[in-house]
């Protein structure tokens, strides 16, 4: 579970600080608020007597275990990732003790249906992404799904705390009814990704693996080659996008309907001449890409006398922590 768990976060956390970076400079974002207390409830969705609740629990907390826990709601964001705007705001409010890093912030965007908890460095171990993410699933969600920000964020920030104080928070365990719904034998939830990040992701994903499928389809002898290639791909790259169960439902599709595809349009004029040339002269052109074969499989390239290149960067989150919606 922890694999699974290393595995998504080294898959998830460069990729989104840098489309966070690029949908920051091209949105004008939220402004950070001043830090007026424990509970920031700028967006108004708590009761008078809830944030007087939630503030004498976070002070307790704080007094007996040094742990800093912000509460935060603003009415949207106005476009701008909440994991960016989160990292800001914990870095202007500079929560936890210095060299501890054992601070909290919990932000809720009722307009954007978006919420966040941010973790310091020092409390990844405790508050991890996987439990931050029950909480948010579990917890936060149900509850502001009916209008219940009280409940939500009362049982939230208790969860937290327990969490942090060593107890056991039955109620987002492994056993509980909404997590048995969602989560899978891998222990990789649905995707915590807003909808333009996956977008963006699923266009980078699908356009490389739907290229080399394409090709595979097309390209006689060799193709097969590529399909079993790609099997492992579309086996682990989608669940970035679409979850595990929806990443399962593809990998079946592929597995399905490569072959079919590729039985089929053996049928037509078009392969047969590319077959041909293949066996006469070594090589076909298949849209627009120069195909080869070769001993153990087949290569191909651009049909243009130019050639081009794409390359990547990546950065680490500014703190763990899990994101969700409702």
């Amino acid at each position: 579970m922890k694999q699974a768990q290393n595995v998504r976060k080294r898959l998830l956390r460069p990729a989104i600080m840098i489309i966070a970076l690029l949908l920051a400079a091209i949105s004008p974002g939220a402004d950070i608020p001043f830090l007026s207390g424990r509970v920031t409830d700028n967006a108004e969705i708590f009761t008078d007597g809830m944030r007087k609740k939630l503030t004498e629990s976070l002070k307790a907390h704080e007094e007996s275990t040094g742990n800093q826990i912000a509460v935060l709601t603003i009415p949207s964001l106005g476009g701008e990732s909440i994991e960016e705007y989160a990292t800001s705001v914990f870095g202007a409010w500079k929560l936890g003790r210095k060299g501890k890093d054992n601070g909290v912030l919990v932000i809720v965007v009722p307009n954007d249906r978006r919420m966040r908890i941010e973790v310091g460095y020092g409390l990844e171990g405790t508050l991890t992404d996987l439990v931050a993410g029950r909480i948010i699933r579990n917890l936060m969600a149900p509850r502001f799904k009916n209008g219940d920000f009280d409940g939500g964020i009362e049982a939230a920030v208790k969860a937290i705390i327990g969490t942090l104080e060593g107890l056991e928070v039955t109620d987002i365990s492994d056993n509980s009814p909404q997590l048995a719904n969602k989560s899978t034998g891998f222990q990789i939830d649905e995707p915590d990704l807003p909808l333009t990040q996956r977008i963006l992701f699923g266009a980078f994903i699908f356009g490389i693996i739907g290229l080399f499928t394409v090709i595979g389809v097309l390209t006689p002898g060799s193709g097969w080659f590529l399909y079993f290639f790609l099997i492992p791909f579309w086996a682990m790259f989608p669940i970035i996008v679409v979850g595990t169960k929806g990443a399962l439902y593809l990998l079946i599709t592929y597995v399905i309907c490569f072959p079919i595809a590729k039985l089929m349009i053996r049928k037509t004029d078009w392969y047969e001449k590319a077959n041909e040339s293949f066996r006469t002269k070594g090589q076909a052109s298949i849209g627009g890409f120069m195909i080869t074969s070769g001993g153990s499989g087949g290569s191909w390239s651009s049909g243009s006398s130019g050639s081009s290149g794409f390359s990547g960067g990546g950065g680490s989150s500014g703190g763990g922590g899990s994101s969700g919606s409702w």
